[in-house]
């Protein structure tokens, strides 16, 4: 029969190794989920210089990359479902940023959507705290981003969606662009089932306007989806920033 084992004394000097170690190590990733700031979807425009994308286009393309988002099966069911929820199920709220070259590239590293409309493309990415984003999307501006052409709207299209913004507010790009995709977004929701596969058959086609004020009393009778800021920036909480119709 053989000797018992005998558990091995630890020297202070290998302790003192293992505790050095330790304190090396890198730290894990703090986890979203114990986050308790507010949850956004980030959207990041490509900013071609010197010719800048148009305002309307800009947004038009934001309307087609969250909506994109919202119907790619990882958000229905898949991977990106337990974000996207989390987020939709607080107050909705987008952030859009701008970039170009090396640090637009760097966030095709981030989960989300990528689309191009009329020339102008935008990124729209998988939900999170606003204080757990990834370097490469922390980093791009969330400031400049007025485009110096409003442009022309889409040309209607059957199927598809339209967007007015408000006449009583003047709105950057980037606000402009997050209340029109906050108004496809209910748009969706309020969609009978048929109604959305025709948008989906349309590309996801839309067309954003600008109503002037007597124009805008009328459609905003009228409009199934009417979008109040919740005043965070730029406007008073409660003013009726965006309509959508189909």
């Amino acid at each position: 029969m053989g000797d018992p084992d005998v558990p091995t004394r630890t020297t202070a000097a290998e302790a003192a190794e293992a505790e050095e170690a330790v304190a090396g190590a890198p730290e894990p990733p703090p986890s979203i989920w114990d986050s308790t700031a507010p949850w956004a979807m980030q959207l990041a425009v490509l900013d071609t210089r010197p010719e800048r994308p148009a305002h309307l286009a800009v947004c038009e393309a934001a309307v087609a990359a969250v909506v994109t988002l919202l119907a790619d099966p990882r958000s229905v069911s898949g991977e990106w479902t337990p974000q996207v929820r989390r987020w939709a199920t607080g107050p909705v709220r987008k952030v859009v940023r701008r970039g170009r070259g090396v640090r637009f590239a760097a966030t095709a590293a981030v989960p989300g959507v990528e689309v191009e409309r009329r020339g102008v493309t935008v990124r729209a990415f998988v939900p999170l705290p606003v204080d757990r984003l990834p370097r490469e999307l922390a980093t791009l501006q969330v400031g400049g981003t007025q485009m110096p052409e409003v442009g022309e709207p889409a040309p209607p299209v059957e199927g598809g969606v339209t967007i007015a913004l408000t006449p009583h507010a003047e709105l950057s790009t980037g606000k402009a662009a997050a209340q029109s995709a906050h108004a496809a977004q209910f748009a969706v929701r309020g969609m009978r089932h048929r109604e959305l596969e025709r948008w989906r058959a349309a590309g996801w086609a839309v067309s954003v306007v600008l109503p002037d004020a007597e124009e805008w009393a009328a459609l905003a009778a009228r409009a199934p989806v009417r979008i109040r800021d919740g005043g965070f920036t730029e406007v008073e909480p409660g003013t009726m920033t965006a309509l959508a119709w189909w």
